[in-house]
């Protein structure tokens, strides 16, 4: 291997860590600020198991939350055919499920003024965030006037 050939394979090396340094003390920076950006495990609220990862990302002011994997035995290819508006019969993997959801000016934990998907029956509620317990786990509530369903996300990575 020439001197040219590592120098330039030591570059890319330190290039792939400088990105990586740079996205954790970047998700670090807005957990602190109270911005619940990153990787979250989703369950189903009847049997508890581990449902989806939704990456939940802070763009402008607002976040949204985007169904990454699948993990409760949902094919890949599935589409939401229960859905009514402009996700009808899209593609699970990569779908917005929660949309515009803006931190609260009087309680920086909180989210809300977007929406949610229920991807079973193709609902579209009324979102609202929580993060609890340093960041950690997130309640992530959709409802409709008083009726409403909570869910606790957990982080990934982290113990549920």
């Amino acid at each position: 291997m020439t001197c040219g050939a590592i120098a330039a394979a030591l570059e890319g090396i330190v290039k792939r860590l400088a990105l990586a340094l740079a996205l954790a003390l970047g998700s670090a920076g807005l957990q602190a600020a109270g911005i619940p950006a990153g990787l979250w495990q989703t369950f189903d609220p009847d049997t508890g198991t581990a449902r989806s990862l939704v990456s939940l990302v802070y763009v402008d002011g607002a976040l949204t939350g985007r169904i990454e994997q699948l993990l409760d035995g949902t094919r890949v290819d599935s589409t939401c055919g229960a859905c009514r508006d402009e996700r009808a019969n899209q593609p699970l993997l990569g779908m917005a499920i929660i949309r515009n959801a803006r931190q609260d000016p009087k309680d920086s934990t909180v989210w809300a003024g977007g929406d949610i998907l229920e991807v079973r029956s193709g609902k579209v509620f009324k979102a609202r965030l929580r993060l609890l317990e340093d960041g950690r786990h997130l309640e992530v509530r959709g409802y409709s006037g008083p009726l409403h369903r909570t869910q606790v996300w957990v982080r990934a990575g982290e113990t549920p």
